[in-house]
């Protein structure tokens, strides 16, 4: 038995979601990125001295709709408090946040984990304000205050996920919804989301937690699985080469990073205490007071939910488990689909080009069908052209590098203008090949036969092959049928 299966992966997630309303979450200061260091700021955001906050009730709407999204308790009173800690980028030398009354509090993420649903509890969901951000240049380091103040929904799971798998998953699922209530644009690249991971191991059948490991500000999902897997490694090794010591002398509360380049976690700081932020209720903003009918008021009005959406699609389109959730979990990939639809109903075939074909061929690239500017008729003309037998699939896959290298251009045009993407229908040519594929495989005529239709399926592709995959499929199929038949 190895080492690792006698352990058992213990993670709890706070997702950091900056909330895309106009103005601040304390002042009238514009809520945008890209601009021009230090230009939407205002007295507040900087923490001038008598400088007061007027609380956002845009992004209060929001957290509660996040609230009801979740199935949660969306809580009628809750405050804010100050959590005091000194760094450059907090120029008020502490956060407006909320800590032992939050306006969310439990709910449940539903996500696909290898094509089987889980269900993942949450602890709560929180408003707070965002901090500046520090640059670091040759010579000197900078800050900027444009993100101090925006708001922030931080959501934390309970401690219910057992692998980085399953941490994608959940991630991925939450990212959704925040898409579909558009409460965030999710652009992990501008850190408008913001993952801590929060992780540590025990022997199975332990009870107890043992110390975790905190894995700050995640940017991405696949940095976060790599980052969740190396952390986990290290932690069984170092508990597995001190047997000995006591177990909180050996994994110490701490706050990591991720190295993408070394492919290692790397130690910041030992971590603090909620005693040491010195918590306490923030003096210069009334409390959140909620009614029941404002509260129902924005649940009848929600959007339909990625979840809603999924089982929609297994169900009226009968797409895959693991398809649906991929496609609905990123809804602009969504409502692409359902535009392509409109003009193709093959939604099976549309979905294999679009999580499938494409996304591999965009993988590692940062880029996606939709940001490289492919029409989502484009992408329906193509599925229509296989279906229609106009190309071939294995024509199809180089058409779609054409379409990648050339993203407004229609694949009925790319196959216009070269020759070698016109199918072989002239039934003498492909004859030739079938009565050469039969001869040199008597087993497969004798196994199809016997009613194996792999057999069939696997002279079709020797066929195929042999013909550079120009072969018009159903002139194969037939001639293939007529020949065993006969013989």
């Amino acid at each position: 038995m190895s080492h690792t299966s006698l352990w058992e992966t213990v993670i709890g997630l706070e997702i950091h979601a900056e909330l895309n309303t106009k103005s601040k979450l304390f002042s009238s200061a514009p809520n945008r990125f890209g601009d021009e260091p230090n230009t939407n700021i205002s007295e507040v955001c900087t923490g001038q001295p008598g400088s007061l906050p007027v609380l956002n009730i845009e992004a209060v709407r929001k957290a509660v709709q996040f609230g009801c999204a979740v199935n949660a308790t969306v809580a009628k009173f809750s405050k804010f408090d100050r959590k005091s800690y000194f760094y450059p980028d907090s120029p008020r030398n502490f956060q407006i946040t909320q800590y032992d009354q939050p306006i969310v509090i439990g709910g449940s993420i539903v996500a696909e984990v290898d094509g089987v649903e889980k269900h993942f509890a949450l602890n709560r969901a929180h408003l707070e304000d965002d901090a500046g951000t520090l640059k670091h240049f040759p010579t000197f380091a900078g800050v900027d205050y444009n993100r101090a103040g925006v708001p922030l929904i931080e959501i934390v799971s309970e401690a219910c996920i057992h692998s980085g798998r399953e941490a994608v998953a959940y991630a991925m699922a939450v990212k959704a919804i925040l898409q579909y209530i558009d409460a965030c644009d999710c652009n992990m690249d501008e850190g408008s989301l913001r993952i801590d991971t929060n992780i540590s191991v025990r022997l199975k059948g332990e009870t107890g937690l043992r110390n975790k490991i905190e894995i700050k500000n995640m940017n991405s999902f696949s940095n976060m699985e790599m980052a969740i897997e190396a952390e986990v490694k290290r932690q069984i090794r170092e508990y597995t080469q001190n047997p000995d010591k006591p177990l909180a002398d050996v994994i110490s509360q701490s706050t990591y990073r991720w190295d993408p380049d070394k492919k290692e976690t790397v130690l910041m700081r030992r971590k603090e205490h909620a005693d040491d932020y010195r918590y306490f209720p923030e003096p210069d903003l009334v409390p959140i007071i909620l009614t029941e009918a404002y509260i129902e008021g924005i649940r009848a009005t929600l959007p339909e939910l990625p979840l809603q959406r999924e089982r929609r699609y297994v169900k009226e389109l009968q797409l895959p488990v693991q398809s649906a959730f991929l496609l609905t979990s990123d809804k602009p990939l969504a409502d692409y689909f359902e535009e392509a639809l409109q003009l193709c109903k093959n939604a099976r075939g549309l979905c294999n080009w679009i999580v499938g074909e494409f996304a591999g061929r965009y993988k590692d690239t940062g880029k996606s069908l939709i940001s490289c500017g492919i029409p989502s008729k484009h992408l329906a003309t193509l599925v229509n052209m296989i279906d229609k037998g106009t190309i071939t699939g294995r024509i199809a896959k180089t058409v779609a590098d054409d379409m990648v290298a050339n993203p407004g251009k229609d694949p009925e045009q790319i196959v216009a203008e070269n020759p070698d993407y016109n199918p072989v229908h002239d039934q003498n040519e492909i004859e030739l090949l079938v009565d050469k594929v039969l001869a040199e495989n008597a087993q497969s005529i004798v196994d199809f036969k016997a009613g194996r239709d792999k057999a069939f399926a696997f002279l079709v592709g020797q066929v195929m092959k042999l013909s550079k995959g120009k072969a018009a499929p159903n002139v194969v199929n037939e001639l293939l049928k007529q020949k065993i038949g006969q013989g």
